[in-house]
């Protein structure tokens, strides 16, 4: 066999002694194959196409045309020994030719390709998954991590595992097995910090970034690891609800556990009927005590609507999000039906919820703060965390879905009491514009706010004021074709619909937290009630956690501060805007919310799994739906909605049920809707 290089001539060493003869004829024994380069303690061995007699000394070759360390250093030594350059693996050559082949990475990423471009081409190069038997124990490692990507999540068929070369292994397939688990690795690593799907692509209003790693970071720790297989676990997300989905996860592929009895009491079924208060008789009344476990004592007759029973009633209504009115209506019959009701089970769905939300918690920001404002947006809830412990706790409206609340992260740097507000510009298009060309002119706010006293009294009356370039406009002369040169403010007042105060986090959505006039509309379960903006059901205790933890100012501090307008936090707050549909406590108790926006049905798509989730907390939709026979005594007048009358057991089509939701999510035109509506609040 031809020698792949020649042995350094005599003529070019620094001595000729006779030691150094002897060196150059042990250099010049060697067996042909093995290739001579600089010695390194992280060398490994070589796949080699013979073996010498004796041990071959460990050895890191480097590639075609580079240039050797010590040759920086020594730059004379370099020019005696020209040669050394020109060493190279044969295996690391056909790593860098098949990297560099068009069609052998058509389909990889990139950047990915580009990253082990420059690592097996640098000075260092070696590889990483292979020694003189194959594919060494890190490659059996990366594969298991890879074939057990289910467990996290991911799909082990998303990634190429090499195949276990001969024994009489060409160095072209050697560098095919290299190259194979170098991309899958990468690629595993992508996947696990968010990089299988681009939020924005799939919504605008999904607003995520996920927190990529440079594949060439990735590829230098790979190399540097003793572990590689655990450094690409270490790219999954650390937060704790993502390992607790997981463990879910994994729990539901398990075997299925027994099915609980069910109290007879649940089976116990009320049928509609007329609302019962405190005080009546009436014989259902025997039921009800039979449902919420309420005996008659003291000689109380078993039809009387008593004490006890009331307040039993209103427990269940909180429990529920209902309103606790203590009443019997529709709306709660329906609810405590449902507790009793076979849970009807979706194993595949449900594992595929599990997997989506763990795919939402990759897109996360790896460090959420130390405080942070954490709002839920389908589990209508915000949260103040601090070293990881919820220290406020609140109930929240978010966006209708044809005015969804988008999902970000963003710095709050603003507490503003007895804040004014403007139209933005999304919706002077979007509602002022149409409702102008179909009044004609001044009349919208005829329209809008119910008539009476022209468009300019009724501004008047509720202290709006039309601005452009700066100066006020009369509202019969605003002119539609040009409404975003108009300015529409309200200043603070009582009629005010961002309340006392309002949370400002700048960001490109123009979306805020703030108070809200309309109280009344937190006593339902249901909450996407919004022009976009999150209305906070405390806020005033919300302002007092946040300035206590930023300035240590007491309530009373607080409240002595509220006519000071704008406060700016000395330090910037971070705002988590989420969409987790599922949520799992301590115990491992999942919790699931409606898809109230339909991310997780477009998400599940963009994975390869097609699903409808409809739905989320069968009980709390059964309310939602009677919720409109009892408007006068669950939900104030005039803020009901338009909510479907659908009740459990009943069937209905497919396009029946996507109706009914639609109308679930059309708010009444009213006038308390229209101003809260308007401003995108």
């Amino acid at each position: 066999m031809q020698r792949p290089y020649s042995a350094t001539p005599i003529a070019r060493l620094k001595s000729t002694s006779l030691a150094g003869c002897l060196c150059l004829l042990a250099v010049m024994a060697l067996p042909a194959p093995n290739v001579v380069a600089q010695q390194t303690p992280s060398a490994i061995d070589w796949p080699v196409v013979r073996k010498a007699p004796s041990q071959p000394t460990e050895v890191i070759a480097k590639p075609a045309g580079s240039v050797p360390e010590s040759a920086q250093s020594e730059p004379e030594q370099a020019k005696t020994e020209p040669a050394a350059n020109a060493v190279a693996s044969p295996i690391l050559a056909a790593v860098q030719s098949l990297l560099a082949a068009p069609a052998a990475t058509a389909n990889q990423n990139k950047d990915d390709v580009a990253a082990l471009t420059e690592f097996y081409a640098g000075a260092a190069a070696r590889p990483l998954w292979i020694s003189n038997d194959g594919l060494n124990a890190k490659a059996s490692g990366v594969i298991r991590t890879l074939d057990s990507a289910a467990d996290w999540g991911l799909e082990a068929s998303a990634f190429d595992k090499p195949s276990m070369p001969a024994a009489a292994a060409t160095p072209e397939s050697l560098a095919r097995a290299e190259v194979t688990l170098s991309l899958s690795a990468l690629k595993y690593a992508r996947f696990a910090r968010g990089g299988r799907l681009n939020p924005p692509s799939l919504s605008r209003i999904l607003d995520m970034h996920p927190p990529l790693k440079d594949p060439k970071i990735v590829i230098a720790e790979l190399a540097s690891s003793d572990t590689p297989d655990q450094t690409l676990r270490d790219q999954h997300p650390k937060h704790e609800q993502f390992e607790r989905l997981r463990q879910a996860l994994l729990k539901s592929r398990g075997p299925a556990e027994p099915d609980h009895k069910i109290d007879a009491a649940l089976m116990v079924k009320l049928p509609s009927g007329k609302v019962l208060k405190k005080g009546i008789e009436s014989d259902e009344i025997v039921a009800l005590r039979k449902r919420l476990k309420v005996p008659a004592e003291g000689g109380v007759k078993e039809t009387l609507f008593d004490e006890p029973l009331f307040e039993a009633v209103t427990a269940f209504q909180v429990s529920q999000g209902l309103a606790p009115s203590g009443t019997l209506t529709n709306a709660t019959r329906v609810a405590l039906n449902a507790e009793g009701e076979p849970k009807k089970s979706n194993p595949k769905q449900n594992e595929q919820r599990l997997i989506i939300n763990m795919e939402k918690w990759r897109w996360m920001p790896e460090n959420l703060g130390s405080l942070y404002v954490w709002d839920n947006v389908p589990e209508f809830q915000t949260r103040t965390i601090k070293d990881g412990k919820v220290i406020f706790q609140e109930k929240i409206i978010v966006g209708m879905p044809e005015w969804a609340t988008p999902m970000f992260s963003a710095d709050m740097e603003f507490i503003i009491f007895y804040p004014s507000w403007g139209v933005p510009d999304g919706i002077k298009t979007r509602e002022l514009l149409p409702r102008l060309q179909k009044a004609g002119g001044g009349g919208f706010f005829d329209q809008l706010f119910g008539g009476g006293g022209g468009s300019a009294g009724v501004m008047k009356a509720y202290g709006l004021t039309a601005y452009r370039n700066g100066k006020v406009v009369d509202p019969s002369d605003i002119n539609p074709a040009e409404i975003r040169s108009y300015s529409f403010v309200q200043p603070s007042g009582g009629q005010n619909p961002l309340g006392i105060v309002k949370f400002r986090f700048p960001n490109p959505h123009d979306v805020y937290m703030h108070d809200t006039t309309q109280k009344n509309l937190f006593g339902q379960s249901y909450r996407a009630l919004s022009h976009g903006c999150i209305r906070v059901q405390n806020p005033i205790r919300f302002a007092e956690v946040l300035l206590g933890e930023d300035r240590g100012w007491s309530p009373e501090r607080v409240r002595q501060s509220m006519g000071q307008g704008d406060i700016t936090l000395e330090k910037k707050i971070p705002v988590h805007i989420t969409y987790f549909t599922a949520m799992a406590d301590e115990s491992g108790k999942v919790s699931t919310f409606g898809d109230i926006y339909g991310h997780d049905s477009r998400i599940s798509a963009a994975l390869g799994r097609a699903m409808d989730f409809d739905g989320g907390n069968a009980v709390e939709t059964a309310a939602i739906a009677s919720a409109a026979a009892d408007t006068a005594d669950v939900i104030p007048s005039g803020d009901a909605g338009s909510l479907p009358a659908t009740l459990p057991g009943g069937k209905k089509s497919k396009k029946d049920k996507l109706a009914a939701k639609k109308k679930t999510y059309t708010p009444v035109d009213s006038l308390s809707d229209a101003v809260s509506g308007l401003l995108n609040n």
